[in-house]
């Protein structure tokens, strides 16, 4: 008896150490859900990557980054975030005073508040989806869809979106900036990216958050527009869309830049095309501006279109 009560306590115990070796074996998996290539005019998968997938960094409140705009000058954007115009330019060598051109991107060092001019504040922007398309030529078109829930003006917005094989490697990375310079409160906006051919297959995407500045009171740099009469006509296929409409201005400053976001998303809410149109004429309080231009689907067929407007003297 004795015997047999030793034999089963060391069977147990061999079992044991069994479980706990193989239980030390297993690695936490994420999951990653595969880029659905586009077939037909209808998606035969809806999906949306969401958080842990979908991250946010962050920039701290002394480092961050700026798109110079139309109007800018080094010495402005230096006395808007509080450091000297020597400190600015030895953190970004090679950029000149004398010509800056729209777009670049400039390295904002660590500095000292102005009393007047306080620093803006980076703030947590989140994701609502992110989604990528297959083009016929094999292609990828991604899409990341940004909302701004706070009560200001959202400046500087960009993400880095991330290509991961099938095994969850990268496979390339590319930074994105918004097709406007600002968001509005409440308002949501996609960022793009291209990803050329060729790709394997099992591709995912991963999208964080690069930079998102509030917008400082009495900014006069973007003038307040408001749209009007917009219409959208499909083609026979669903997926081209032309958007017209007319923008006011409703202040007495004349818009001499004037662009116009618009963003095509199918039955499921999906991103699935976006286009910026850019007016050729002023806009002024006595001549509104209308626009016509077409958007056009990389996945399934169009259901709706929203837009966006952004004036800058």
């Amino acid at each position: 008896m004795y015997n047999l009560t030793m034999q089963r306590y060391m069977a147990c115990l061999f079992l044991l150490s069994l479980l706990t070796s193989c239980a030390g074996a297993i690695e936490p998996v994420t999951a990653i859900a595969p880029v659905v290539p586009y077939q037909t005019a209808t998606a035969s998968i809806t999906f949306t990557m969401i958080p842990p997938l979908t991250g946010i960094i962050v920039p701290t409140p002394t480092t961050i980054t700026y798109t110079v705009v139309q109007g800018d000058t080094l010495t402005g954007i230096a006395g808007r975030f509080g450091v000297t115009l020597k400190t600015l330019l030895a953190a970004n060598p090679g950029v000149q005073p004398a010509a800056l051109p729209v777009g670049t991107t400039l390295i904002i060092p660590a500095g000292v508040v102005l009393p007047v001019d306080p620093t803006p504040t980076p703030a947590l922007l989140p994701i609502q989806q992110a989604r990528c398309w297959t083009e016929r030529i094999g292609g990828l078109w991604c899409f990341a869809l940004v909302q701004n829930e706070y009560a200001e003006t959202l400046e500087n917005i960009s993400a880095q979106f991330t290509l991961l094989d099938a095994n969850g490697q990268g496979l390339d990375r590319q930074a994105a900036f918004a097709l406007l310079n600002t968001l509005p409160s409440g308002q949501s906006m996609p960022l793009a990216m291209h990803f050329p051919q060729p790709l394997p297959a099992g591709v995912s995407v991963r999208v964080q958050v690069l930079t998102a500045i509030r917008l400082l009171p009495g900014d006069t740099r973007y003038l307040p527009v408001m749209l009007d009469n917009t219409l959208v006509s499909l083609d026979a296929s669903g997926r081209t869309a032309q958007v017209t409409g007319v923008v006011i201005l409703t202040g007495a400053v004349n818009a001499n830049t004037l662009w116009v976001l618009a963003t095509a998303f199918d039955p499921a809410g999906n991103v699935v095309g976006v286009r910026r149109w850019e007016s050729p004429s002023a806009l002024t309080a006595d001549t509104p501006v209308s626009f016509d231009f077409s958007v056009f689907s990389m996945g399934p067929a169009i259901d709706r279109v929203e837009f966006l407007a952004e004036a800058r003297p």
